[in-house]
Formats: structure tokens, C-alpha cells, sequence
């Protein structure tokens, strides 16, 4: 697979990021950075977003870094919003909205390295452009889209429901 020591720190930080947000979507239908799951999400891909700066497959500044600047910006804009607006209620859609696609967003680099380095000598792809790639990624962002409408459906009924309390 030929990693360097920094390929895999990022790779093992990238996984626990992804198994917090994971979990937090099952506990709570989001990333909720007021619990573990949520605090861990964000720091793991902070860690996985600015040690990604420092690994280049193909040498140079590439759309892989782009992602991570852009992910970095993503969660720093759903933390501000989950400290500095914690009254608002239009805030959550925000914050719940930014952050799934902070995740969604890292899962498009995560998809194409695995998939064309797993399993070790056959890999599932031949290389980006390989199909499985493209249909898992269209799969992912309808997931991502479904989820985000459904969290939008929560947040509502949540909203509403401290109105009236």
C-alpha cells in the first residue's frame, strides 16, 4: 500500500472520524457536537483534514487538499455556530447541514483511495474514473441528501416544539 508514517496517522484518525460520525448519526440522527461522538468527529477530522495538507499521491497541491481546506472551513463555520449561536434556532440547520457535508465531503477521498488500494494487489478499482467509484459516490449523495432532508424534518419538529414550551 506503501503509506508513510503520516499516511497512516491520517488514515487511523480518518477512520475513528468516521466511525464517531457514524455513531453519531445513529444516536442522534446527527453530528451532535454537544456529545462525545460529536466532539470527537470534529477533532479527528480536523487532525484528518490538516494532516491530509501533508500527503500527495501524485506530488503538489491537488483537489484532495482543496477538499480538506474546504472540510476544515466547513466544521470551524458548524463550530462557530454551535457555540456562539446556541439560542438560535435556525443555527442548527446550519450547523446539522455543515457538518453532514463536511462528512459526505470526506468521504468522496475516502471512497477513492480505499477502493483503489483494498483489497492489497486487486484492488475494487483500477483508478478514480473506474465505475464502482463513480456509482458508490452517486450512492453516498443521495444517502447524504435523504439524510439531510430528514435532519431538516427533525430540527423543524425540534424547533417548534421549544417555542411552545
Amino acid at each position: 500500500m506503501n503509506l508513510s508514517g503520516l499516511g497512516i496517522f491520517h488514515t487511523i484518525i480518518g477512520i475513528l472520524a468516521i466511525a464517531a460520525a457514524v455513531t453519531a448519526f445513529v444516536k442522534y440522527g446527527k453530528i451532535n457536537l454537544a456529545a462525545g461522538s460529536g466532539k470527537v468527529y470534529f477533532y479527528a477530522t480536523l487532525v484528518t483534514s490538516i494532516t491530509a495538507l501533508g500527503i500527495s499521491k501524485h506530488g503538489g497541491f491537488n483537489a484532495g487538499h482543496v477538499f480538506s481546506l474546504f472540510i476544515i472551513i466547513l466544521i470551524a463555520i458548524a463550530y462557530f455556530l454551535y457555540s456562539k449561536r446556541k439560542e438560535s434556532s435556525k443555527a442548527r440547520y446550519f450547523e446539522n447541514f455543515l457538518l453532514s457535508f463536511s462528512f459526505f465531503l470526506s468521504l468522496v477521498p475516502t471512497v477513492n483511495e480505499t477502493f483503489t488500494r483494498i483489497p492489497v494487489g486487486h484492488p475494487l478499482a483500477k483508478n478514480i474514473k473506474d465505475p464502482v467509484i463513480g456509482q458508490t459516490l452517486l450512492f453516498l449523495f443521495v444517502f447524504f441528501i435523504a439524510g439531510s432532508v430528514l435532519q431538516f424534518i427533525k430540527q423543524r419538529k425540534i424547533n417548534s416544539k421549544s417555542i411552545f414550551d
